[in-house]
């Protein structure tokens, strides 16, 4: 809950246990909080520990049927193979660019807020990968750029993220619903009013819209140029009955918690490490950035 510093050294931390609150004497910390730790980059910026802000991305979850993602990268030996993924990315004459993030073959799109009144997606899959779907992050880069408005301190990334995500929990009606759209009227601006041929995996349960309304202009913007580009790399990316389940912001931290060639923060002991605090971008470089650390 809170660290205990003498000069420009840590000497303890602040917990909170099951019999209540302790001091616990360090003089070193491995801080590997993950990029949805808000609490924590609050607690760290009021103590004034060195962090700044660090770009992103912001976007949805894509869901297409497995079988057709799979007969379009295999051909027709597809039955006989395992279930696919892809890989995808483009950059806009804008500057911007879009990929696709974490995709789960035979997998489903999950809730992952951390709040109250917030809808925040990720994906999933199963071990056997055997569900009719396969979803993946669609995102678009952002950087302090576009959340000038939020202010100039290291949290206005966290502030950012959060607006679009009270915005999706509003649009999806409440109950912790996602908003929804098929991806051909998503193309068309045009609201949808119900699946088509892919039924979406989030659960609770979506709620049919236009997605425009809790995502950045130019992230929706730049997500309809590139639908198109990534169709030419995989047909049937585009489909107009892909399902778009909204929002997804926490593909990393938006936040680095800065730190010397020792990978120590100028807070003598403290070892900022992983995604939350800016060093990697996934599960496999967060290990990497830890065993660097360790």
């Amino acid at each position: 809950e809170g660290l205990t510093i003498q000069g420009d050294a840590l000497t303890g931390l602040r917990v909170a246990g099951p019999q209540g609150g302790y001091l616990l004497k360090a003089d070193t910390l491995v801080l590997a909080p993950g990029h949805s730790a808000r609490d924590t980059f609050a607690m760290l910026h009021q103590a004034g520990v060195p962090m700044e802000q660090k770009p992103f991305a912001v976007g949805v979850r894509i869901e297409h049927l497995q079988r057709e993602i799979s007969a379009r990268q295999y051909g027709p030996a597809w039955k006989q193979l395992p279930p696919s993924d892809y890989k995808l990315a483009c950059h806009l004459p804008t500057g911007r660019s879009a990929f696709t993030f974490c995709v789960c073959p035979g997998g489903e799109v999950v809730a992952a807020s951390s709040a109250q009144g917030q809808v925040v997606t990720n994906g999933m899959s199963f071990r056997a990968r055997d569900g009719k779907n396969i979803n993946g992050g669609f995102l678009v880069g952002v950087g302090p750029e576009d959340f000038c408005s939020f202010g100039s301190d290291p949290l206005a990334g966290v502030r950012f993220q959060e607006q679009w995500e009270r915005a999706a929990f509003q649009l999806g009606g409440g109950n912790f619903l996602a908003p929804a759209q098929l991806v051909g009227d998503f193309l068309n601006k045009r609201p949808s009013q119900g699946p088509g041929s892919i039924l979406p995996t989030y659960r609770p349960g979506v709620t049919w819209t236009e997605l425009d309304r809790c995502l950045p202009q130019a992230v929706a913007d730049t997500l309809r140029d590139a639908l198109p580009l990534m169709d030419r790399k995989l047909r049937g990316f585009a489909a107009s009955e892909g399902v778009l389940t909204g929002v997804e912001t926490r593909s990393s931290s938006p936040v680095c918690i800065l730190r010397d060639e020792s990978l120590q923060s100028a807070l003598r002991g403290l070892y900022p490490c992983g995604e939350g605090a800016g060093y990697a971008g996934g599960i496999v470089s967060a290990a990497v950035d830890g065993i660097r650390v360790a």
